[in-house]
């Protein structure tokens, strides 16, 4: 059995902001609101749209599947996303590697991401609540009228969004450096690259639903970067700086970030 080495996690957490109005599907069984047809997801325990790590994850893994030219192929009767089908092209990829594929293929590795769901901020929640500028709790509903190309019928329909301006904070991506086996720390700290490239398509694409048509453009600000390593207690230590403004600065010393890490687990 092959034995794989947690050498040290790097902890990407941000703020999400909406540039122009977010919409993430939630479930529209059994709701009626004033004829909304596509609901937005929101915690049952809050009732505040919020961003799920699946979302957030698949977006970013697709965006680099486009990137690479790389064939959807999984599952079979679906093919809705890639996966690696021998080991050689697996050791390569790494859009595999980081993001992973299914456990049953023999040659697979532990996954080395974790995507966690988003939440609205405090903030950005009492604003809207105060705003009285809502059509829904915390959320607007945009009007969009399909043309019959035949009848030239209009037909209209609605669809809820979070507005712009809105701030999801304290997003939260984790990513696993391992060793052993096929895996090398060395080869980990590199695909932190393929990480921050999918961060950067995303903001030049778009989250959740509608995009080509004005929604979810977003941005990623007050990026913070650590390390949690060696006896692996205590708050992560910071990599590069305490605070990334944006994307770009962080781009900017991702190599000095990498070389960082390198350093602490000694390789």
């Amino acid at each position: 059995m092959t034995t794989f080495q947690l050498k040290g996690r790097v902890f990407f957490t941000f703020d999400i902001l909406t540039v122009t109005g977010l919409h993430i599907g939630g479930s529209d069984t059994g709701v009626e609101i004033g004829g909304v047809d596509n609901t937005v997801i929101r915690d049952r325990l809050t009732n505040r749209p919020y961003i799920p790590g699946s979302s957030l994850k698949g977006k970013m893994r697709s965006l680099m599947e486009k990137y690479a030219g790389k064939e959807k192929n999984y599952p079979r009767n679906l093919q809705n996303f890639h996966v690696c089908l021998s080991e050689g092209e697996y050791g390569t990829c790494d859009i595999c590697q980081v993001f992973g594929v299914p456990g049953e293929l023999e040659y697979a590795t532990p996954t080395r991401l974790i995507v966690r769901d988003v939440f609205l901020s405090d903030k950005s929640a009492g604003d809207l609540e105060n705003s009285g500028r809502t059509d829904l709790p915390y959320t607007e509903v945009k009007t969009e009228v399909s043309i019959d190309r035949v009848t030239s019928a209009a037909n209209p329909r609605q669809m809820e969004r979070v507005p712009a301006g809105v701030k999801f904070a304290n997003a939260e991506i984790v990513y696993t450096i391992y060793d052993g086996g096929p895996c090398s720390a060395a080869n980990d700290i590199a695909r932190l690259k393929a990480l921050v490239m999918a961060f950067q398509l995303l903001e030049d694409d778009y989250l959740g639903g509608q995009g080509t048509r004005g929604s979810g453009k977003v941005k990623l600000t007050d990026i913070r970067v650590g390390l949690r390593a060696g006896e692996y207690i205590g708050n992560p230590a910071a990599l590069g700086k305490e605070k990334f403004a944006d994307l770009s600065d962080l781009t900017g010393t991702l190599a000095q970030v990498q070389e960082q890490i390198q350093k602490t687990l000694g390789l």
